[in-house]
Order: structure tokens, then sequence, then C-alpha cells
């Protein structure tokens, strides 16, 4: 199974726990990041576990319970739109993932981390780690930690489109499409909105 190779060459290094990390919602104008970390039992079956942008919704909210049941340990965190003003996407990336793995309550003592970056600006990991480019495809820890956290987004994205009825969050979930782009001209921006992605419409108020 090739999803657990960066797994096996950590066990063989001698590391016991070792947890996959990813985040979800970098890129979208509205709304928190969140980050997952996961530590999973060797070769646990779950099935049609995959990078979690591969995955039909239903099949992710399939798989949210189940991920939780059969890991070792896991946790979820999440970093605000003010926070991600006040510091950077790159460092508000960081700084969940790692808040994530912080809170598991079985220590890791590696982690296999998505993407290509360890640090931004004022926030780096900080648990001994490898980057995985693509590692949502390649991992299985950091597949069901894509999953936690892109399921756990959504979930908190519909609960802030009742607060924010105006933005029809439950249908863009926050992210720059047409339709939420139209409604930003109408209506403004709102406190969860990332004032950093939107600087022209922070310059109008």
């Amino acid at each position: 199974m090739e999803l657990w190779k960066y797994e096996q060459e950590a066990h063989k290094a001698g590391y016991t726990y070792v947890c996959g990390c990813d985040e979800a919602g970098a890129g979208p104008l509205a709304g928190p990041v969140y980050g997952a970390a996961v530590i999973l039992p060797m070769r646990v079956d779950l099935p049609g576990l995959n990078d979690s942008k591969k995955l039909t919704e239903k099949k992710r909210e399939a798989l949210f319970p189940i991920i939780q049941e059969k890991a070792i340990a896991w946790a979820v965190a999440s970093v605000d739109a003010q926070e991600i003003d006040a510091t950077d996407i790159l460092s508000a990336r960081m700084k969940v993932m790692q808040l994530a793995m912080d809170q598991l309550f079985v220590k890791p003592e590696f982690a296999l981390i998505d993407g290509n970056r360890d640090k931004g600006k004022s926030f780096a990991i900080v648990t001994p780690h490898r980057t995985i480019v693509k590692g949502d495809s390649a991992s299985a820890s950091i597949a069901a930690a894509s999953i936690l956290a892109k399921v756990s987004r959504d979930h908190h994205m519909l609960e802030l489109a009742k607060q924010y009825p105006q933005y029809q969050l439950e249908r863009h979930k926050g992210y720059g499409t047409k339709l939420h782009m139209e409604l930003i001209e109408q209506h403004g921006i709102s406190p969860i909105h990332r004032k950093s992605f939107l600087k022209k419409y922070e310059q109008n108020k």
C-alpha cells in the first residue's frame, strides 16, 4: 500500500507515534483556516481514503467519523480571519497545524506535513517533521488529516452562514466565487472576511 510509505519510513527510523498534518481554507476570502493532526494505527482500514479534494462531500462526511473512531489520536484547530490579517496566510497555516499537533493527547514524535513549507514570517513547525509535496495523496495520515480539516471547516462555515446570511456562505464556503464577489460588492466586507485578501474593498470603506 503506497499510502503507508512515509509512515513506514518514519517507523523504521525509530519513531512510534507519527502524525499526519494538513490544513484547509488557505485560499478563501472569508472564515478561518483549519488544521488537523492525525495519528493512525499502521495500515488501518479506511476504505476510499484519499486527499479530501479528490473526494465528494458525501464521501468526506462518511469518512470523518470513521477516521475519528479509528485514529490513535486526532485534533483539529483553527486560526481566524483577524489573525490571518495580523500575520500572513503562510504563518497562519503553519500555526494551525502546530496547534493541532499540540492538542493531540498522544504526543507525536514525528510529523508528516503536507506541502513544501514549514515556516512563515511569524510561525514555524517545531515538532520534528518532514514536508511532503502533495502529501495528502501520498500519505494515509496526511490524507486523514486533510479530511478532518476540510469537513471541520465546512461545518464551521455553515454555522457562519446562519450569522451572515447575506453572503450565502453555505454555497461557496468563503471561496472567491463569482457569487461571493458579487455579494461582497453589494454588502461590503464583514468581520469574518480576510481584509488582507480584499484590500480594494477595505480602501473603499
